[in-house]
């Protein structure tokens, strides 16, 4: 009986010894969770309820949300994000079905990844002044067109939403094609085959099996490409030239130019809170959305 009992108190105290570790290897990155994240977080949302002379104050959430200026900002940064979204979605999903069902060689699949991951490595104020190259006026694109005849003018493109959403869309593309990347090359494909044998054509096989399964990518991807597009502040600034406002142009602003940091951080907190509010919504929506389907 002895015997018998060690190994079960030996498993135990060994059970307990990787639960510890665990714990152990958990206390770093929670430090560093709490020192870099919560803590920051929790100063502005203090400063957001000061007044300039030290007091504290619900005056300054009552003065962003009463201000139309405020509220025109905030839509204005929700609507270029979601444009963007829509826009990295229609470029991102074809690619990424490409990559993942078409070009069947790993080295082949390698090198679009690096092709794809290459831009990240330069400055986004580099890429946005290359925009600001090709969307000119004498830019590649009104080049282009006057050349072939479409336009007898060139365009305004530059210094407005169109100009936003494009080097947003441009620089946030790899990460939507990754996502759903990463969800596509999850697929089983006998699903696939047996649509196909069943008599469905390639695009009613995609729409019934291979859509609905990369849906997680989709979702995933959509939602980082939006809440990186409601923070942009680098892109809107050089592209918009100052005619778009969005909510953190504004925020940057209220500390550096104006120097209110209450409104600052009220500001952030409000930004904050609506994008979470939209994809918690969103994230609802889908569950909802599989569990009917289901």
């Amino acid at each position: 009986m002895r015997t018998d009992a060690r190994p079960v108190e030996q498993g135990g105290e060994g059970m307990r010894l990787t639960s510890a570790n665990a714990a152990f290897l958990m206390l770093g990155p929670i430090a560093f969770f709490v020192l870099f994240f919560l803590a920051p977080f929790g100063l502005l949302v203090a400063e957001s309820f000061m007044r300039p002379d030290g007091g504290v104050t619900l005056g300054n959430y009552v003065s962003v949300l009463s201000d139309g200026y405020y509220w025109n900002a905030l839509i204005n940064t929700l609507l270029i994000s979601l444009w963007v979204t829509v826009v990295a979605f229609l470029l991102g999903y074809p690619l990424a079905y490409f990559i993942v069902f078409h070009v069947l060689r790993p080295w082949g699949r390698r090198l679009i990844y690096v092709l794809l991951m290459t831009p990240l490595f330069t400055s986004n104020i580099v890429r946005a002044f290359g925009w600001i190259v090709i969307l000119g006026r004498r830019g590649i694109v009104n080049a282009t067109l006057l050349a072939v005849g479409l336009i007898d003018r060139p365009l305004d493109i530059l210094y407005g939403k169109l100009s936003i959403v494009i080097g947003l869309a441009y620089i946030l593309l790899p990460i939507m094609v990754l996502s759903i990347c990463s969800v596509l090359q999850t697929v089983d494909r006998s699903l696939i085959e047996a649509a196909r044998d069943l008599g469905a054509r390639p695009s009613r096989a995609f729409v019934a099996v291979t859509f609905p399964l990369s849906l997680p990518g989709v979702v995933a991807g959509s939602i980082i490409v939006f809440a990186l597009s409601v923070s942009a502040y680098v892109i809107p600034s050089i592209l918009s030239g100052g005619r778009e406002m969005v909510t953190p142009i504004l925020i940057f602003q209220q500390y550096a130019a104006t120097f209110r940091p209450d409104i600052g951080a009220t500001l952030s907190v409000v930004l904050l809170a609506v994008t979470l509010l939209l994809i918690g919504s969103y994230l609802i929506l889908f569950e909802r959305r599989l569990r009917a389907v289901g």
